[in-house]
């Protein structure tokens, strides 16, 4: 590995994505939608299949380390800007119209994703059952929260009442579905195994409540002294200290990251300007890497041939409409009309770049073999993509804007 080579990946990597931004951005798709997009046409499935000697001289295996350290600290960074646009006052001012369907779209594709756990663990009969049940559970539950809130802007739904309570949803969604993958990190990393639940359960309670009682009064007491340069720096310290404390527990990196994120001070007037200079350097530059690195990862050319894509199309199939179905039932008991019941759960099926986090983790623990990781990579990007144009289908425009 050089420096030469990493600046050269880099470089391609950055103008591929900023080209296919472009692109999907004109056909109304989320921005995330060309990067992701980008990174699968950089790796082994595309470059790698029509010009293998480029793409084995642009990413050569040796080379790949320093594309996973620089795109693992975009998404510790990520996570931490998840954590503090996730709106915990937005959940309890919509508890009562956002709670059932909130509980339904989570509790539905979990149990679907259960049910679908069992016919997929023939194709990976290593991993532990009881994780690996819980984790495709866990992957069918996934709504992506930032990706959902470009695609309200874009649609001119984020003040509208289907706006609010989608927001609620995904947040309640994430705030479980987070919770839920670190504990089933740590059972899978726990040296006891299947033999006790109770100590990954225990070691996440134990360092929320850690954080929850005794970080965050610290953080609200030094808050309103901080400088933009002091929040900023102390803001970075705290996001990879927590961070690193989790990974050093076996409950992962990803989750300090995010946790630290959830309770950092709300009435730090300056969080706003911290995290716009965060993004930049997050979503610009690093998350980009992380997109090739799986596309690097991802080879498409495993299910071609046999019926495995029959089994892709189960997957997407379920993810669907376990996530449309349980958002649609919450919405339509709640009171929420027809339209904007299905408004709903298309949004909340929205998976995107919250999906892919999720999914190279299950790959590094090993509890998805790469076959199977390729066919979930799939399934995010088709439920990320159909989105967009189903909610311009079930919401014309002239009637969208007026929803509030």
């Amino acid at each position: 590995m050089t420096l030469s080579l990493l600046l050269l990946q880099i470089v391609v990597i950055l103008a591929v994505c900023r080209l296919l931004r472009g692109i999907m951005g004109r056909l109304g798709q989320p921005p995330v939608i060309g990067e992701i997009i980008a990174g699968l046409l950089l790796g082994s499935s595309f470059l790698g299949w029509i010009a293998p000697q480029w793409y084995a001289r642009l990413f050569p295996p040796d080379s790949l380390s320093g594309l996973s350290g620089l795109s693992q600290i975009g998404l510790v960074l990520f996570m931490f800007l998840v954590g503090v646009r996730l709106d915990l006052s937005e959940i309890i001012a919509f508890r009562r119209v956002a709670g059932l369907s909130a509980l339904l779209s989570i509790a539905v594709p979990f149990s679907a994703g259960l049910a679908l756990a069992r016919f997929l663990h023939g194709l990976a009969p290593t991993s532990p059952t009881l994780p690996f049940s819980l984790f495709i559970a866990v992957s069918m539950s996934i709504t992506a929260f930032p990706v959902l809130a470009r695609i309200l802007t874009d649609q001119g739904l984020s003040a509208t009442r289907l706006g609010h309570v989608a927001i609620a949803c995904a947040a309640a969604d994430d705030l479980a579905a987070w919770s839920l993958l670190a504990w089933i990190t740590a059972m899978t990393r726990s040296s006891q195994g299947q033999a006790s639940l109770l100590g990954p359960i225990a070691t996440v309670a134990i360092y929320v409540a850690v954080m929850v009682l005794a970080a965050r009064p610290l953080l609200r007491l030094f808050s309103g002294r901080f400088t933009i340069a002091s929040e900023l720096s102390t803001a970075l310290i705290f996001t990879f200290l927590s961070s690193w404390v989790t990974e050093s527990i076996g409950i992962h990196a990803l989750f300090g990251a995010f946790l630290a994120g959830v309770i950092w001070p709300r009435n730090s007037t300056i969080i706003e300007d911290v995290s716009s200079k965060i993004e930049p350097i997050a979503m610009g530059v690093l998350i980009p890497l992380f997109f090739s690195y799986t596309g690097i990862r991802t080879n498409i050319g495993l299910i071609v041939g046999g019926r495995l894509w029959l089994v892709e199309l189960a997957i997407i199939v379920v993810a669907v409409a376990g996530k449309m179905g349980g958002a649609f039932a919450g919405a339509t008991i709640m009171g929420f009309g027809v339209r904007d019941s299905l408004a709903l759960g298309a949004l909340l099926n929205t998976r995107g770049l919250v999906e892919l986090v999720v999914l190279n983790v299950g790959l590094d623990l090993g509890i998805l073999p790469p076959v199977l990781f390729s066919m979930m990579v799939i399934m995010a990007l088709a439920t990320t993509l159909m989105t967009a144009p189903l909610l311009r289908y079930i919401l014309p425009a002239s009637r969208g804007a007026a929803r509030h």
